[in-house]
């Protein structure tokens, strides 16, 4: 594994990649499973499927788009179903769940259409769903570096404002946090990551990867900082793992990181502490002292 990592390019960008999906899926899937809305991630990751095959259909007529990168498409649908979700959810504001379904449904029925109008299943498309190890190129690999680069700086920016939307929506809006803004800019966070996710693991099976290390990290973490360090650590295993497994066992990348995200839960329930809630009482603590203070 070492001689090959060393020999070939796309050994080394589908590690690259892999270890800052590893860092920026569990990252948002914290204040999505604190939030309950870690369902968001598998409706935008049905319209980024929706995107990547309209890329290859174009590709299949146009021979300038057999020269695009299908994940930027993929992107452009992934935040366009986010804005839209998000415009949904002021639409039916007693029934804010009811977003989530309409742009899954919407998604896999794009993508229905889509992948016949282009007769079929093909390898690249394959690929995108379940992830490859080869299939990472340097394109990838400088795309979901920017991204990666743009997310860390966002989370920091604005992470007082993202800590009191997932636990007091309601004293945010009174501190004068602007919590729509706040939301789409997260939003249009979790669609980049979804799209920059599916290379290495696989549109089907990114949510997994923004959920599991959370659910794990939730057995051992006291409060909200130790939550984020232990998702991001059972995170990185699974990927990293994953990856390594894969490539001797020939088999596709993304099946075989969620497979060992759910193992990495299992022995969290296990061996982890007894707790039917995750420092509960310590954040709700600190909220309220944070927003005394502010």
């Amino acid at each position: 594994m070492l001689n090959a990592f060393l020999t070939y390019d796309f050994l080394q960008y589908a590690l690259f990649t892999g270890v800052m999906i590893g860092l920026l899926a569990p990252l948002l899937g914290v204040f999505l499973v604190v939030r309950r809305m870690s369902l968001i991630a598998d409706a935008l990751s049905h319209i980024t499927l929706s995107g990547i095959a309209f890329s290859l259909l174009l590709g299949s007529y146009i021979p300038f788009m057999q020269g695009v990168n299908p994940l930027y498409m993929g992107m452009a649908f992934s935040v366009s179903g986010s804005l839209f979700m998000e415009k949904l959810r002021q639409v039916y504001i007693h029934y804010k769940e009811i977003a989530i379904p309409i742009i899954m449904s919407a998604g896999i029925g794009l993508g229905v259409v889509f992948i016949s109008m282009a007769n079929g299943f093909n390898t690249d498309l394959l690929n995108y769903l379940f992830g490859s190890v080869i299939a990472v190129n340097r394109s990838d690999f400088i795309t979901i570096t920017v991204i990666t680069v743009i997310v860390l700086a966002i989370l920091v920016t604005f992470y007082k404002e993202l800590f009191f939307l997932s636990f007091d929506e309601e004293q945010a809006k009174v501190s004068g946090i602007n919590r729509r803004l706040v939301h789409l800019i997260f939003m249009v966070m979790v669609a980049l990551v979804i799209a920059a996710s599916m290379r290495v693991v696989g549109i089907l099976l990114v949510s997994a990867l923004m959920t599991l290390p959370v659910a794990s990290a939730m057995r051992f973490a006291k409060g909200f900082k130790q939550l984020f360090f232990y998702a991001v650590l059972f995170g990185e295993a699974a990927v990293i793992g994953g990856l390594m497994l894969a490539f001797q066992l020939n088999l596709a990348p993304g099946g075989v990181i969620v497979l060992l995200a759910v193992l990495i839960l299992l022995l969290s329930i296990l061996f982890g502490r007894n707790r039917k809630t995750i420092g509960r009482f310590p954040l709700k603590k600190r909220t309220h002292s944070t927003s005394q203070s502010s």
